[in-house]
């Protein structure tokens, strides 16, 4: 049984779970985008593609760290309810893998600018909805709450799921900024229609609905 981690080494464990996420806000804002089009627009093709290597080999040092502080657990899920807590969890990295059809994941990597040396700072992307998107607006952000909470926790593992939560409410609101700026008038009444990171009755879009909303950015030509 490792020891149990000191408050100095959850608080430094916090830190560098909040500096990644403050690094990763940072790098996807438009304005430092903006920076570096102007300064070295020979770089931005490139952008998103480091831009993602950078999102995974930083992830490195806080996971790191909260494995290494494993201490006894909190809680633990058992019998039946560890059956459903793995189902959930089951489920959810299943919904990810199935919402990946629904993603361009070239221009989404990075790929496609860099090999058609695409140096615009907005990433283009048309506004649509996935059927996951009709549930709530971050789906990829309310799997992973899935997947994180469905997990037995220590202290280090608490810390680390209270930050990355912070995180993907935090970053949902500055990634919803940029939406509304690239999407107008078609994000904002989404918005107001569907939830952030919960699905709640009346608030579930069904297919004509979201096909009415994409509709607003992307009129049909006669």
């Amino acid at each position: 049984m490792n020891a149990e981690p000191s408050a100095l080494q959850l608080a430094a464990l916090a830190a560098c779970w909040l500096a990644y996420g403050a690094l990763h806000s940072a790098l996807a804002a438009f304005a430092v985008k903006r920076h570096v089009a102007a300064r070295w627009p020979q770089l931005m093709p490139a952008y998103r593609l480091v831009f993602n290597l950078l999102a995974v080999l930083l992830l490195v040092p806080p996971v790191w760290l909260s494995f290494a502080l494993r201490g006894e657990a909190l809680w633990a899920w058992h019998g039946a309810l560890g059956w459903l807590a793995d189902a959930l969890a089951l489920a959810a990295v299943g919904g990810f893998l199935w919402s990946l059809r629904y993603y361009d994941l070239g221009r989404f990597g990075g790929l496609v600018q860099w090999k058609t040396r695409d140096a615009a700072v907005a990433d283009g992307e048309r506004f649509t909805l996935s059927p996951l998107h009709r549930w709530v607006r971050h789906p990829w952000y309310a799997l992973a709450l899935v997947m994180i909470w469905t997990r037995d926790m220590d202290a280090a593992s608490l810390v680390s799921a209270l930050c990355v939560s912070l995180y993907f409410w935090w970053g949902s609101m500055l990634e919803e900024r940029k939406l509304l700026a690239m999407h107008g008038t078609a994000y904002a009444r989404y918005r107001q229609r569907v939830n952030a990171l919960l699905p709640l009755p009346g608030r579930i879009l069904d297919a004509d609905e979201a096909h009415a909303l994409c509709a607003l950015e992307h009129p049909r030509r006669e």
